[in-house]
């Protein structure tokens, strides 16, 4: 049985993006932000996490990517945020390493409510086609934090910039598919601590 959709909007003078996100979908994906790259990258996300993701974002594009990239990624890391609040004990970890041709990406989650980027990701080029790929850790560094999740990103090595990127967003759906697999009880059974 299909669990409910958690939908989240934020509406700034910069972006206005909706969002509807399903755990366990069927791969219904509708990914429009705008930037064609960053569509492929998300919708490779949604599709190898298994998620269902319609995600729409309009943004100062006239300015550059940098808004746009990371209001998705803080909209997105408040769906996850959701879907813990809603699932109850999940399993916490996820890991996931993902080859693409000459690229070697890792993904590595613990939802834990303490937010943490680490990302040891180097491109050989600072565009993949015409998109600026410095900006992909300013989605992934508002993603952790309005998950509140310590999220781990490595590219082990690569030479293209394409390759490196969708490497790492197929290892991170994959992650946090993982690390979001409800397995019952409350959140209390998720620490030692007896919370988050």
């Amino acid at each position: 049985m299909k669990t409910e959709s958690i939908t989240v909007k934020r509406e700034t003078k910069e972006t206005n993006i909706s969002l509807s996100l399903c755990r366990e979908g069927t791969r219904q994906i509708h990914v429009q932000t705008g930037l064609p790259f960053f569509d492929h990258l998300l919708t490779s996300f949604a599709f190898h996490g298994g998620f269902d993701l319609t995600l729409e974002a309009i943004g100062d594009l006239m300015v550059d990517p940098h808004h746009t990239v990371e209001d998705v990624g803080l909209v997105l890391g408040d769906g996850f945020h959701r879907l813990l609040e809603t699932s109850g004990q999940v399993m916490r970890y996820g890991y996931s390493i993902i080859p693409m041709d000459d690229a070697l990406c890792e993904a590595i989650v613990d939802v834990c409510e303490r937010p943490y980027l680490v990302y040891r990701v180097e491109y050989p080029e600072p565009l993949a086609g015409s998109f600026p790929v410095s900006v992909l850790r300013e989605f992934f560094y508002a993603f952790c934090h309005r998950a509140r999740i310590n999220l781990h990103l490595l590219a082990r090595y690569g030479e293209n910039c394409h390759h490196l990127a969708e490497s790492l967003f197929k290892a991170f759906g994959k992650a946090l598919a993982q690390a979001y697999q409800p397995v019952g009880g409350s959140k209390e059974g998720m620490s030692t601590k007896g919370t988050l």
